[in-house]
């Protein structure tokens, strides 16, 4: 990989956190002089010559191109000289035409200058220091990797970075996660990225028998490619676990295609939001010295559905607002996992499902029912801080308890409960269960 390649990922994958910087240095550049009616003529016309011989469906293309230069003859432009809003003001004419909300123009000299310095030294794949900085001060997309209640994988993954730099990440997120029973992978802050890093992460999923993902179709060289899961992965496979994808109206483009594949494979279940509706994959480039527009090249053609999510999005399997997400598939993953517990197991996942809902929905306590629990119970001393009830769980340790109904409360993080006994309707001593089916009982002081 060349670095200009590097640099159009990378820009692509972080365009919205490359906005605020870009505007930012746009206000301190030299390059920000008014744009001209002369430069925006040069920029509309190498825009429609880059339409008409790149993007993907050559009649919009033209339609496009035709639209944004009768604007131009026609004056609407004119008023415009800030060259950020005339960049918008064009991404809203192509849109307009086009309805791909993968087409945008931007007042973009900073990645112009990083494009041609690559350029200037072709056949070196050393990725310059600014972009791998900021590649691995993203993480490379992995922005958080953790085990949830009921030993549940979570992975929030903010982009789909290119494989050649983000692959390690990749494989040590997903042995990380290699061990849990069910798995929640967050896509709703996720933009897209590399096909490279869908078909890398979606390969843990499955066994070594490679599976039919994806193909895609490139009018600029009128070829079709396809994407396979991998016949080997570093580590251990995942191909028996419950897994679910959680979407937002942000998912787009790689985030989507990675959540199509998956829920036409059936191999996982999606939960949220409809996603944006972006499957024309492309790439920048440059319009003139100061603007670049970003034009999709190919289309996504699904082996089984023989279509894409272009300008519908993926549908969830379970739709719910995108903060209710993440709480809906950890209810679904313990509903799940404790169907199948036995009668004589110690009931683990049911325990945790009921904890969960009480977590999301806590009962309202008065203060004055708080404070009816305070007291000291044998070894055990009940606390009232900060609006909470406290048990002393040993001599340095006191954790939060979290009411499940009145007299009965949960140990945060413990698989205890405490039960509050009561004789004339005074709290007369407290009964400790443990997960495993054990209790202990003490009499209050």
């Amino acid at each position: 990989m060349n670095k200009k390649n590097i640099l159009i990922i990378f820009y692509f994958l972080l365009m919205i956190s490359i906005k605020s910087i870009a505007q930012t240095q746009v206000n301190k550049n030299t390059n920000t002089a008014t744009v001209t009616e002369k430069e925006q003529q040069e920029i509309i016309d190498s825009i429609s010559l880059l339409l008409n011989k790149k993007y993907i469906f050559p009649e919009v293309a033209q339609k496009m191109s035709d639209f944004i230069l009768l604007n131009f003859k026609n004056g609407s432009y004119s008023p415009i000289t800030d060259p950020v809003v005339f960049s918008e003001r064009l991404t809203t004419d192509l849109l307009s035409i086009s309805n791909d909300k993968h087409i945008r123009v931007k007042f973009n000299p900073v990645l112009i200058k990083e494009i041609r310095e690559a350029n200037k030294n072709p056949g070196q794949d050393e990725v310059p220091a600014s972009v791998l900085e900021r590649w691995k001060t993203n993480n490379y997309g992995f922005k958080e990797v953790k085990i949830l209640e009921g030993n549940i994988g979570y992975l929030d993954l903010r982009n789909f970075g290119d494989t050649k730099l983000g692959g390690e990440t990749a494989v040590a997120a997903m042995n990380f996660l290699s061990n849990t029973n069910a798995l929640i992978i967050d896509l709703r802050k996720n933009g897209g990225g590399s096909s490279q890093m869908i078909q890398l992460i979606t390969s843990y999923l499955f066994d070594s028998e490679p599976i039919h993902l994806n193909n895609f179709y490139y009018r600029p060289t009128d070829t079709n490619t396809q994407t396979w899961t991998l016949p080997y992965v570093s580590g251990k496979r995942m191909p028996n676990i419950d897994v679910y994808v959680l979407t937002s109206k942000g998912t787009f483009s790689a985030a989507e295609e990675f959540t199509y594949n998956l829920k036409n494979l059936h191999r996982a279940t999606i939960i949220g939001e409809v996603t944006g509706g972006g499957a024309n994959p492309g790439g920048d480039n440059i319009a003139t010295d100061r603007f670049t527009v970003w034009i999709p090249t190919g289309r996504a053609i699904n082996p089984i559905t023989k279509t894409n999510w272009e300008g519908t999005g993926v549908q969830p399997d379970i739709e719910v607002p995108a903060n209710d997400a993440l709480f809906t598939a950890q209810l679904k993953a313990l509903e799940k996992l404790a169907a199948k517990e036995s009668q004589n197991s110690n009931k683990t996942y049911s325990w945790l499902l009921t904890s969960l809902k009480a977590k999301q929905h806590p009962l309202a306590l008065k203060v004055k029912e708080f404070e009816s629990y305070i007291g000291k119970f044998g070894p055990r001393i009940i606390t009232y801080e900060n609006e909470n009830l406290f048990y002393q769980l040993n001599a340095v340790r006191k954790v939060k308890m979290l009411p499940l109904e009145k007299d009965l409360f949960d140990l945060e993080d413990n698989m205890l409960r405490v039960e509050f006994k009561k004789v004339n309707h005074k709290i007369s001593g407290i009964k400790v269960f443990n997960v495993n089916g054990t209790t202990e009982s003490f009499e209050k002081d």
